[in-house]
C-alpha cells in the first residue's frame, strides 16, 4: 500500500526524479541520463562556464601582479629621473649581450607556448607535450644565462650586501648602488616567476602525458599560457628600462 501510494504521488510526498524523468516515464521510456564530463567541476553548469571562470581568475591574478610589479617599476623610473647620471653609469656595467640573447630566448618560448595551446586545441597530444617541453627548455636556458650574468656581476662586486664596490669618477657610489638594488629586485622577482612557471608547465606535461586534455577541455593549458606570456611581457619592459637607457633621461 505504501509503495502504491508513493507511486501515485499522494500529497505531502515529494518525488525526486531526473530532469524530464516524469515525462519519459509516462511515455514508457526510461529516464534520460544527463552526461557529466569528468573534468567538469560540480559547481559549474557546463565546460564553457568553467573555462570562462578559470580565465577570469587568471586575469584577476595577473592584474594584482601588474599592480605589484608596476609599483616597483614606477619607483625605479622616479629614481632614474632623479639620478640620471649615476643610474646611467651603473647601467653601463650590465651585460647587454647576455640580456639581448635572453630576450630572444624568452620571446621564442612565448612562440612555443602559443604552439602548445594550439596543439591542445587540435587534440595533438604529441605536439602538446613537445611544445611544452620546448617552452620549458627555453625557460631553463633563460634562467641559466641569467645565473651566469649574476655570477659575472658578483665577480665585479656589483651585488649589494655582498661586498659591493662601485668606483667611478664623478658618480656617487650610493646612488649607483640604489640602481643595483632595483636591478636585482626586479630581475630576481622575474626569475622567481619564471621558476614558478616552469613548475606549472611540468605539471601540464605530466597531465598531457596521461591524456588529461582534449579539444573539448584544454583550459589549464590556456591559462598556463596566459601566465607564461605575462612573464615574457614583463621582461620586454625590464630589458630596455635596465639595459638600454644609458643616456640621461
Amino acid at each position: 500500500m505504501a509503495e502504491s501510494s508513493l507511486a501515485a504521488g499522494q500529497p505531502g510526498e515529494e518525488q525526486r526524479l531526473p530532469i524530464d524523468a516524469g515525462a519519459t516515464m509516462a511515455a514508457g521510456h526510461p529516464p534520460a541520463i544527463v552526461h557529466h564530463p569528468a573534468h567538469l567541476a560540480h559547481h559549474f553548469d557546463d565546460v564553457e562556464q568553467q573555462r570562462e571562470a578559470a580565465t577570469l581568475g587568471m586575469w584577476a591574478f595577473l592584474a594584482t601582479e601588474v599592480l605589484f610589479l608596476g609599483a616597483l617599476i614606477g619607483a625605479y623610473v622616479v629614481y632614474r629621473v632623479s639620478y640620471p647620471y649615476e643610474f646611467a653609469v651603473a647601467a653601463s656595467h650590465l651585460n647587454v649581450l647576455l640580456a639581448t640573447i635572453n630576450t630572444a630566448v624568452l620571446l621564442t618560448s612565448s612562440f612555443t607556448m602559443a604552439l602548445a595551446v594550439h596543439a591542445a586545441q587540435t587534440g595533438s597530444r604529441r605536439g602538446l607535450i613537445l611544445f611544452l617541453l620546448l617552452t620549458m627548455l627555453f625557460g631553463a636556458a633563460f634562467l641559466g644565462i641569467k645565473g651566469l650574468e649574476y655570477y659575472l656581476e658578483y665577480e665585479e662586486h656589483l651585488v649589494p650586501l655582498l661586498g659591493f664596490q662601485f668606483i667611478f669618477e664623478g658618480a656617487d657610489p650610493h646612488k649607483a648602488e640604489l640602481f643595483f638594488n632595483f636591478y636585482f629586485a626586479l630581475t630576481g622577482l622575474h626569475a622567481l616567476h619564471m621558476i614558478i612557471g616552469l613548475g606549472v608547465l611540468a605539471v601540464m606535461v605530466v597531465l598531457a602525458w596521461r591524456g588529461h586534455f582534449s579539444p573539448d577541455y584544454y583550459t589549464p593549458i590556456e591559462v598556463s599560457g596566459l601566465y607564461w606570456h605575462f612573464v615574457d611581457i614583463v621582461w620586454v619592459f625590464l630589458y630596455p628600462l635596465l639595459y638600454l637607457l644609458h643616456q640621461r633621461l
